[in-house]
């Protein structure tokens, strides 16, 4: 076992946004399962269908991802749309496999424009739900 000590956490600073999504995953396989690649190619990245596809039960994991996509856009204040997009959200995971956001142009230059530096996510899923909670904070 590691030593806890080492451990160590990511910087913390000003929290300027806190956003929460719960889904049920039902509602994602259903919509996959009517839309297929449509629904996929709209929604997740190339790198987060990758992820989620080579999963034993890729609807679960597709489904925190849309929780997460719905936090970081309530925690934005903006919801999905005009200025954040669904694919402007990317979820990755570190080197100890914690969730990581990735913005894309559109999402970074949002981000700047609230004076946050980066964005903080959790995730979690049950064999029914998931949920997501996303923050936004600014280094001090």
């Amino acid at each position: 076992m590691s030593d806890p000590r080492l451990i160590t956490l990511p910087p913390g600073g000003i929290l300027l946004g806190l956003g929460a999504d719960l889904i049920d995953i039902e509602r994602i396989r259903g919509v996959w399962e009517r839309q297929g690649d449509r629904f996929l190619d709209r929604v997740f990245t190339d790198e987060e269908r990758a992820y989620c596809l080579g999963m034993k039960h890729p609807h679960k994991h597709l489904a925190a991802r849309f929780a997460a996509k719905e936090a970081v856009a309530k925690a934005f204040t903006t919801g999905i749309g005009a200025e954040l997009g669904w694919r402007s959200i990317s979820v990755y995971h570190g080197e100890r496999q914690e969730p990581l956001v990735r913005l894309d142009e559109k999402g970074a230059a949002l981000l700047a424009g609230v004076g946050g530096t980066r964005v903080l996510l959790t995730l979690s899923h049950t064999d029914t739900a998931a949920m997501a909670v996303a923050a936004i904070v600014k280094s001090v």
